[in-house]
């Protein structure tokens, strides 16, 4: 190897570190020197979300996706992997997986990873890579946080049917035609297909299990009525049903918003009604059941109660100083309803 030859390999190398320094750390399995990576990358826009699509060829090389490079990079993605030369280790936490050319691969970007690219007979790795955000992927799939690193073998039916389609795709994209859309969407519900879809568990959901699936649901949401997590965004990725399911399911109660109020505001109550917060602010307890101010706590609670909260307070140290026990809420109402 000539000496420029030899340069030119470790430019090449500090350049790819630099590009990709925010997404991964890249470590060589060749002397530095010689070194060599080329891509093609063609962007495919859907609706609101775009994609991407990437060709590599590389000598071999490790990359490591750390939690650092996930908490600064922002890269909230899906990787479908087509191994295409040489031979590919992939691994996530307990999850391992071992490709040979013609299998794939689905990776979540927003989990630690290690990917190593082992070179074949022509002294090359080659994978071709569709790069998805979540947003476009995820509610398509059943378990969207439980997705990384599943093998889609090249002996598999479905898997020949998604490379096909990614071969489809690829061409569709690298000509820039106008269908690249519609193969891209084909392709993302071939996947889902394969790894589990939302529409099969929602199948599940619609049959005599619902109630079943409704009162978990409830559960989780009363364990975390003073939490940001109760959002539809939230439980639908949580328990994979899309934004139309769940809120079918929360028609008998009003609708979803109504029941997560309702809840807070009849935990409201009995703190309220509690001796050991009779002295606590009510906007603080207002900021803790995740009301947008005061003034709204204040007038959900006077629909649901009758009364404001700084009155039923009122009420309950007067049952007190007269009854001597704390009351329960039910009491107050009880006594409330006879005057």
């Amino acid at each position: 190897m000539s000496t420029n030859e030899a340069r030119r390999g470790v430019e090449a190398l500090k350049q790819f570190r630099l590009a990709t320094a925010d997404i991964c750390d890249v470590t060589p399995l060749t002397p530095d020197d010689d070194f060599e990576v080329s891509s093609q990358v063609f962007p495919i826009a859907l609706g609101a979300g775009s994609a991407l699509l990437v060709h590599s060829d590389a000598t071999g090389l490790r990359y490591d996706r750390t939690p650092s490079h996930i908490a600064r990079g922002g890269l909230d993605h899906y990787q479908v992997t087509l191994c295409a030369e040489g031979e590919m280790e992939f691994s996530s936490g307990r999850r391992k997986l071992a490709l040979r050319p013609g299998d794939l691969c689905l990776i979540d970007m927003a989990q630690p990873n290690r990917t190593k690219l082992t070179e074949g007979a022509a002294r090359r790795c080659q994978v071709r890579t569709l790069i998805l955000p979540r947003a476009l992927l995820g509610p398509q799939l059943a378990f969207p946080d439980a997705a990384t690193a599943t093998l889609l073998s090249r002996a598999d039916q479905p898997s020949q049917v998604l490379r096909k389609q990614f071969t489809a795709l690829w061409q569709a994209g690298v000509n820039g035609d106008s269908d690249a859309a519609a193969a891209l969407s084909t392709m993302m519900d071939i996947i889902a297909t394969i790894v589990g879809s939302a529409a099969q568990i929602e199948k599940t959901v619609d049959r005599a299990d619902r109630p079943l699936f409704l009162a978990m649901i409830k559960r989780f949401i009363d364990a975390q009525l003073d939490t940001e997590m109760l959002g539809a965004e939230q439980l639908c990725r949580r328990f994979g049903v899309s934004r139309a399911s769940l809120y079918r399911m929360f028609v008998p109660e009003g609708g979803l918003a109504h029941y997560v109020t309702e809840q807070r505001l009849n935990i409201a109550m009995r703190r309220l009604v509690s001796p050991a917060e009779q002295t606590g602010r009510l906007i603080d307890l207002a900021v803790d059941l995740q009301f947008s101010s005061d003034s709204t706590f204040v007038r959900a609670f006077r629909r649901k109660f009758g009364l404001t909260p700084g009155e039923i307070r009122e009420k309950s140290q007067a049952w007190q100083r007269d009854g001597g026990a704390p009351p329960a809420p039910d009491d107050i109402l009880h006594n409330l309803s006879k005057h």
